[in-house]
């Protein structure tokens, strides 16, 4: 990652090695709200601002492309599960059941590690998280040299999918609060490495593809699943390696003196009578958590999704916009030139997406194009609803005979910068988003409660996993709607 952002308006200061109390009162943002900065104005002294030195960055960034590899790797492995149920009615709509399947689990799974955030171990979560994600990707990697039935096949890969969902959920949630306690720059880490693992997955299936592809024929895909069974082993193994990779780097991270100084000023600053108060104690890096008041404590949560409802609400509907039709409804483009194989075309697809996304969190790190104001960035989501009809004009296959005049949009160029743009609003909105909700320094909601960071960040990373279930939802309607079909069946 690039060198963080310090924003303009707000001083930060390293992390000392004891609680101590800043008297920092940090100024408006210039792109707030009127009244969003006379409520900033009034906010008493803000406690210190943790800044993650670039060992902190760094190991988030690691910890973030651990968050997201389980769905990146088996949604940019569709075409693999495709072609292990070639012939059945499974291969035009396994896309929209894995992605729904996966992101309905996650979000169950996620609303409970939510609710329990308070009461769990950051540390036991994330240790155990990231061992039971690598054991599940070993399955898939094995799974390339077993051949079952199509529908065992199915349902190996959705209760996979399920598995990974859970685990993925309980590491979300800790990495996230952990993340949000040293700051926006951390959390920017974070986020960059979730789109960053997604750049090297799928541009290891676009090398693997054009190696596995060699010499053959595009037509020779329906043959064959020998080639996508050659790319899924290369980043389905990789990811396994990466997982554990990810272990010792955390267990590395509590170690540090500045994770233990930036807890200890948690437990310091969580004053015993605030409203859904508790006492956090680190005790050789695992963390124990000391309930003082469980019925407040109850709608703590709630209590924080209201106040940054905008937000939320924001950063949910970018990912409904993105799994509205990626990649159930964009893998359906196929490419106008006849020469080009349809694997690699979908790998391609794939990279030029998670490149876009990659590039606009990496803006994030550029204060002059940050865009802290709560209504501006639910304005920006709600335009990528444009996207929507861009799409559906591109070079689309159904399954479905109907007419067809041919695609509007006919040009591959035009469809992989589109991809592009689609990526690049993705990460930038859900970015800035991630980095405000949380934000003492530019998000005057929050009152300048210091107690609330890391529950704010964990609210706004449920809405974010609520758009994906709701996007996934939506793609069948989408489908639908097209292609005039059952979209669960064709």
């Amino acid at each position: 990652m690039s060198e963080q952002h310090r924003a303009s308006e707000a001083i930060y200061h390293p992390i000392p090695q004891a609680p101590v109390a800043s008297n920092v009162i940090p100024t408006a943002s210039p792109d707030l709200d009127l009244d969003e900065e006379v409520v900033l104005a009034e906010v008493p002294a803000v406690l210190s601002h943790n800044l993650a030195d670039t060992r902190i960055r760094w190991i988030h960034f690691l910890l973030g492309c651990a968050v997201l590899l389980p769905w990146n790797a088996l949604i940019t492995a569709t075409p693999y599960f495709q072609s292990r149920v070639a012939g059945t009615s499974l291969k035009s709509v396994f896309s929209s059941y894995l992605s729904t399947t996966f992101t309905a689990a996650n979000f169950l799974f996620l609303a409970h590690a939510t609710v329990t955030a308070k009461k769990a171990s950051n540390t036991r979560r994330v240790l155990y998280s990231l061992t039971a994600l690598a054991a599940l990707c070993f399955l898939l990697t094995f799974s390339t040299y077993t051949h079952p039935a199509p529908g065992g096949f199915f349902a190996f890969v959705l209760l996979n999918a399920i598995g990974q969902a859970a685990a993925g959920s309980y590491l979300q949630t800790a990495v996230v609060a952990v993340a949000s306690l040293f700051g926006p720059a951390a959390m920017q880490a974070l986020m960059s490495g979730q789109a960053a693992v997604a750049v090297v997955i799928s541009g290891v299936q676009v090398l693997s593809a054009l190696a596995s592809v060699g010499s053959s024929k595009p037509e020779m895909i329906v043959a064959s699943s020998e080639p996508e069974e050659q790319s899924a082993f290369v980043f389905f193994g990789l990811s396994t390696v990466f997982l554990l990779v990810c272990v010792g780097v955390y267990t590395w991270l509590v170690s540090l003196p500045a994770y233990k100084a930036v807890t200890s000023q948690r437990s310091a600053r969580r004053p015993s009578t605030a409203e859904g108060a508790s006492l956090l104690h680190e005790e050789n890096g695992i963390d124990t958590v000391h309930e003082l008041r469980k019925p407040e404590q109850k709608n703590y949560a709630v209590r924080l999704a209201k106040t940054n409802g905008t937000f939320n609400l924001a950063v949910a509907y970018v990912f409904i916009v993105t799994l509205a039709v990626f990649p159930p409804i964009t893998i359906s483009v196929t490419s106008t030139n006849s020469s080009v194989h349809p694997l690699v075309f979908s790998a391609i697809h794939f990279l030029m997406f998670n490149v876009g996304d990659f590039t606009g969190r990496t803006l994030c790190s550029l204060p002059s194009l940050h865009v802290w104001s709560a209504r501006r960035l639910l304005t920006l989501s709600l335009l990528r609803t444009l996207f929507i009809p861009l799409f559906l004009m591109c070079n689309i296959q159904w399954s479905s005979s109907q007419s067809s005049s041919g695609p509007v949009i006919g040009s591959d160029a035009l469809f992989m910068l589109l991809m592009v743009a689609f990526g690049l609003t993705n990460g930038y909105v859900s970015s800035m988003c991630m980095m405000a909700a949380p934000s003492l320094a530019h998000n005057p909601r929050l009152q300048g409660r210091a107690e609330d960071v890391d529950v704010a960040a964990t609210v706004a990373s449920f809405c974010l996993v609520g758009g994906l279930a709701v996007g996934s939802i939506l793609s069948f309607a989408v489908r639908a709607a097209v292609c005039d079909c059952n979209p669960f069946t064709e």
